[in-house]
């Protein structure tokens, strides 16, 4: 399958990708970033996999919706002996965490088939499978899941089955649920209640969702997925929910993004903020400042759902990956970079949290204090980026950019919430990266600014150059450097993060991978600044067909393959649809945010 084949269900702590075939393929347990006890999304089916659906040779076609409002799934299978609806739903915690499965009778009798294929430890671990007080229950090492149905189940070649058939109005339901091994499993819950229960939390969330001009229903999705990625216990919000979904289909640019990056902290705090969820973005805020607390020489570029620091990478061999792209990492390295613009963003971030009326922490501005003056010592020295570049550092223009955001946010923070700072000295450092920037990261004879200082190479991330209020969209300088990239960084009406021939000396990998769907969004943004409204809608229309038939987007898209390509859902392609529709509604979105 395709990754757009997938849909996404979750209990904001973990969640799970369901195909359009009806197979779980991927799930991690008991968090997002625990290892897999479902990874045949990296693999095949012996990799771990739960799969229902019409028996072998009886499918006909199928189609899937989200319940309205909610992240619950309904497939609806359809052949010649009748139709049948699954639904699948991960209710939020009361205690341990559960999947639902339930397959309801539309017309006529179905004969179906359930394969439950355990393999812990990323598809590597095989489970002692047995038997007890009426359920199945499978144990290896610290984990334990437990399957209880009524339907009769068996066991064939360490798989578990059930061949079954449903008539119209009846119902057959499958629960399966993790716990510790050390411990005696939870009591069976009442599947109906729990359906009933998830339907009301997720309806009452998405129920408060601000409106959103022309394009309500993608945001409100999009919203939905957020806070499915969102690991409620801390206000942490994953990048995605997989690891390893490749940026080049067959190639190495395979990440897990099971974490929390800074980068994201302002544009997420936008995006709840313009939605009405002031309690989401003071948990982000909130998590945030925890995860960074510490000296201002050790701060990462990305934390774990609970603010954890070591996020060591390795490979995992007995995997393939998806479609033979290796190989597949857990932890990410990226983590130990040095990378100057997160400090910008968690300036902005901070900042705009003030403007919103959330709450001030003492903490936040003694740690904000603390930040500037590391960076007062550090803004000079070249960089990994903001693309986390695994090859030789780099005098980023973009990272200098973000280092004046930082000084920028800082003036205003003391000029408008009269905090305690020396506004006279973030002032000068403010004039001087600015100046430093515009002499540097400017090529006259190209009329652009460039990806880094000396560079002739062009980088979406200078559309960041107007949005974040360095320059104003009106100065020819900007003008310039928005058309070159219009001319030289895009395909197919998309916007590349980089030029593809460039990446193998930018970024030390193979060349090749999709457009980056961000950087689009930030297109449409300063297309609408410029006064370009026709074409920043027709290109934010085009960004949402690129959406999967449940309103899901990953990283990128590959524009040869008309595809979706890298780790899904993407929280920064989501939270980009979301402020670029609240822009173009009128109404304050990130650009209009970052100018101020």
């Amino acid at each position: 399958m395709k990754i757009e084949d997938y849909g996404f269900i979750g209990d904001t702590e973990t969640g799970a990708l369901v195909g359009r075939d009806g197979s779980i393929d991927w799930l991690c347990l008991p968090r997002f970033d625990s290892g897999a006890c479902f990874a045949a999304l990296l693999g095949d089916k012996r990799n771990g996999r739960w799969a229902i659906s019409p028996a072998e040779g009886g499918l006909l076609s199928s189609r899937r919706r989200y319940r309205e409002g909610t992240l619950i799934l309904e497939t609806e299978f359809e052949n010649d002996e009748g139709c049948v609806r699954l639904v699948d739903c991960m209710p939020p915690r009361s205690g341990r965490p559960s999947i639902i499965r339930r397959v309801e009778g539309m017309r006529g009798n179905m004969a179906l088939r359930m394969e439950l294929i355990i393999r812990f430890d990323y598809g590597s671990i095989v489970p002692w499978v047995r038997s007890r007080d009426g359920a199945v229950e499978a144990i290896a090492g610290p984990d334990c899941l437990v399957l209880r149905t009524k339907v009769a189940t068996r066991g064939e070649d360490f798989t578990t089955v059930s061949d079954f058939s449903v008539r119209e109005g009846e119902s057959v339901t499958f629960v399966l649920t993790w716990n510790p091994s050390h411990e005696e499993p939870p009591g069976a819950i009442d599947p109906e209640r729990a359906i009933t229960l998830t339907e009301e939390f997720w309806r009452e969330w998405s129920g408060r969702c601000r409106p959103c001009g022309a394009w309500k229903e993608a945001c409100s999705r999009s919203l939905i997925t957020l806070k499915g990625l969102t690991y409620a216990p801390t206000g942490g919000i994953l990048a995605a929910a997989t690891t390893s979904l490749p940026e080049k289909f067959g190639g190495e640019r395979n990440w897990d993004y099971r974490y929390c990056w800074l980068r994201d902290a302002t544009f997420t705090l936008y995006a709840l903020l313009g939605a009405g969820y002031h309690d989401e973005a003071i948990a982000w805020r909130d998590w945030l400042l925890r995860a960074i607390a510490g000296k201002a020489s050790e701060l990462q570029i990305m934390y774990g759902i609970r603010g954890e620091r070591r996020l060591t990478e390795f490979k995992l061999p007995w995997l393939p990956g998806f479609e033979k792209s290796a190989p597949v990492r857990i932890g990410n390295a990226a983590s130990g970079q040095f990378q100057l613009d997160v400090y910008g963003e968690v300036l902005a971030c901070f900042y705009q949290a003030r403007r919103a009326g959330i709450p001030p922490q003492d903490a936040a501005w003694r740690m904000e204090n603390c930040l500037l003056e590391f960076l007062e010592s550090k803004w000079q020295e070249p960089d990994e980026g903001i693309w986390e570049v695994r090859g030789e550092r780099r005098q980023f223009t973009h990272s200098k950019v973000m280092a004046w955001v930082a000084m920028d946010r800082a003036v205003k923070s003391i000029e408008n919430f009269n905090l305690e700072g020396d506004a006279r000295r973030w002032k000068a450092l403010r004039q001087t990266i600015h100046d430093d920037v515009c002499q540097k990261g400017y090529n006259a004879g190209k009329g652009s600014f460039t990806q880094s200082y000396g560079s002739k190479a062009l980088d979406a991330s200078l559309l960041m150059i107007p949005l974040a209020g360095f320059l104003p969209i009106e100065d020819e300088r900007v003008r310039g450097t928005l058309e070159a990239i219009e001319r030289e960084l895009m395909v197919d009406g998309f916007v590349y993060r980089y030029h593809p021939e460039d990446s193998a000396s930018i970024d030390g990998l193979p060349p090749g991978e999709g457009v980056f769907l961000p950087c689009s969004f930030w297109l449409a943004d300063c297309l609408n600044l410029a006064g370009r409204r026709p074409e920043a809608v027709n290109l934010f229309e085009r960004l949402l067909a690129l959406q999967n038939d449940l309103g899901l987007l990953s990283e990128e898209y590959d524009p040869v393959a008309k595809r979706l390509a890298g780790n899904f859902p993407q929280a920064f392609s989501h939270v980009g649809l979301i402020n670029t529709a609240r822009k173009l509604s009128a109404e304050q979105g990130a650009a209009e945010h970052r100018r101020g």
